[in-house]
């Protein structure tokens, strides 16, 4: 009776453990399926990410005997992703647009900090390893009127509209081949690049205007064709804990005119995150086109940011 009745624990035990084995197996089977799933749906479809910002400056004087006017300034931006992947083909996108004012307590105008649209989109098609053909393009422009400034004869401030909304606006496109090693480093090569410059003709009608002046364009028209190599290189790393650093290449060398001149625009965001919704924002950027003006061209904007993440 004894031996039976321990024969009848052991077992009881045995179905017991069993039991908690298959319900652990079952478990991790579930976990893994879940992870798998998610894995997929991360990996594959649509992604999209996003990030609004405001950067904010503000000075102020009251019987400073040093010296000192009061201004006030603030930017607005966006920079908007949103990526597709499937297989062995990729699309990706990013839309970036910033507008900024400056007001100073004695300035007659008011005048731009940031002014900038931009969209890119490059489609690849996997072709070996983690090289991809591809096909990209790129449009930029402004949102509102630009002027030069200077003085009257009597010393007073006075402005002359130079640019506006589409004059320029660059429309560059091509096929090309496109190296990825993640989403953090992309680098594209596009040997056949058509290149549109759009200009109002109302700035190259003048009296005088003489051909190529205007961002390049001849007299009377409004666009101007080019056709050459383009490359483009977007890096983004992690400086530090919360500090991360976002850099963007384009190059441009135009076969059918002066292709020593190679065209460069480069840019640089580096975002020093507080907490969820404050940072500090520095954005730099560099542009070189003798079409445009003999020289570089830059700009920077600097200040405490408000950050929307969506």
């Amino acid at each position: 009776m004894r031996k039976i009745a321990l024969l009848l624990f052991v077992l009881a035990n045995f179905t017991f453990v069993q039991a908690q084995n298959t319900e652990k197996e079952l478990i991790q089977n579930t976990e893994k399926a879940v992870t798998k799933i998610n894995d997929t749906i991360e990996g594959e479809g649509w992604k999209t990410k996003g990030n609004l910002s405001l950067l904010l400056n503000q000075s102020s004087f009251n019987n400073w005997i040093a010296g000192g006017e009061d201004s006030f300034s603030g930017t607005l931006g966006i920079n908007y992703d949103f990526n597709y992947k499937k297989d062995d083909l990729t699309w990706d996108n990013k839309l970036l647009a910033s507008y900024g004012l400056l007001q100073t307590k004695n300035a007659d105008f008011e005048k731009k900090t940031d002014d900038r649209f931009e969209f890119n989109s490059i489609v690849g098609k996997r072709a070996f390893g983690q090289w991809y053909y591809s096909y990209f393009v790129n449009f930029r422009t402004q949102f509102t009127t630009g002027y030069i400034y200077g003085q009257d004869a009597n010393g007073k401030e006075i402005r002359t509209e130079n640019t506006k909304f589409m004059s320029p606006g660059y429309f560059t496109t091509g096929p090309g081949i496109y190296w990825t090693k993640d989403a953090n480093l992309k680098i594209n090569f596009a040997p056949l690049t058509s290149k549109f410059t759009f200009v109002d003709s109302a700035y190259t009608s003048g009296i005088g205007y003489v051909d190529g002046d205007y961002f390049g364009v001849d007299q009377g028209k409004s666009m101007r064709y080019e056709l050459g190599f383009y490359a483009s290189v977007y890096y983004k790393l992690a400086i530090m804990t919360n500090v991360t650093a976002e850099n963007t290449l384009n190059l441009y060398s135009n076969y059918l005119e002066d292709p020593q001149n190679v065209d460069m625009d480069y840019s640089l965001n580096i975002i020093m995150k507080v907490n969820k919704y404050l940072s500090a924002n520095f954005s730099f950027q560099a542009i070189y086109d003798d079409n445009a003006f003999r020289g570089f061209q830059t700009r920077q904007v600097f200040g405490l940011g408000i950050n929307f993440g969506f």
